[in-house]
């Protein structure tokens, strides 16, 4: 794998890709973490995909290790695991490629095509979830404040989503801080979503995600 597209990309906008080895190694870091379906991570760089492609292969790993003998389970528990990856990248090509890398993996491990509902769900969320956009300015490409929908796996085949926007979240751990004057209270008391939608099945957000 190439670590560099062009001398002049690397000029622009400094983009020199993690090889391999040194992904895994990092992410063995916390292992703990990529093995659990339901951590969410964050890449505010993602590029094409080094960092999130291996963390949906050790998420997926956990499903097969917990859930593969029940189809329903298996399913279910692997869109979880991809609602729980998330990434920003400046670069239009790489946002693409990156949907496309994830999207990929996910279809070939539950053996899916295109006219699949969970395949057409899948792509719908990983439109939501890796973001064009600039993670220092916390805008999209549209110069629009970056929102992240998280996704709850409630059980028994049904999803609920709720939205919340970039720069809030990251203000979070200022409020959290033990000296902070706001130490005392929770997060759910300050940040609250822009957005919830009622809980749906694979079959509804197909279909939401249609229109």
């Amino acid at each position: 794998m190439a670590l560099v597209k062009s001398k002049q990309r690397v000029a622009d906008h400094g983009e020199v890709f993690t090889p391999p080895w040194m992904v895994e190694a990092m992410l063995n870091l916390v292992k703990g973490e990529t093995d659990r379906i339901d951590s969410r991570f964050l890449e505010p760089a993602c590029g094409s995909g080094n960092f999130l492609i291996q963390i949906l292969r050790r998420k997926l790993a956990a499903v097969e290790l917990k859930y593969g003998k029940s189809e329903f389970e298996k399913r279910h528990f692997a869109l979880h695991g991809l609602m729980c990856i998330y990434g920003v990248e400046l670069l239009p090509d790489n946002i693409a490629e990156c949907r496309d890398n994830l999207l990929e993996i996910f279809a070939e491990y539950l053996r899916l095509d295109e006219a699949d509902d969970l395949y057409r769900v899948a792509s719908y969320v990983l439109s939501q979830n890796l973001v064009h956009g600039d993670a220092l300015t916390m805008l999209d490409s549209s110069k629009q404040p970056i929102t992240f929908a998280e996704w709850g796996y409630l059980g028994k085949g049904k999803f609920q989503r709720r939205d919340f926007r970039f720069d809030v979240l990251t203000h979070s751990s200022a409020f959290s801080a033990e000296d902070s004057l706001f130490a005392h209270l929770g997060k759910h008391e300050i940040f609250t979503p822009t957005k919830i939608y009622p809980a749906m099945t694979v079959g509804e957000l197909a279909v939401g995600a249609a229109t």
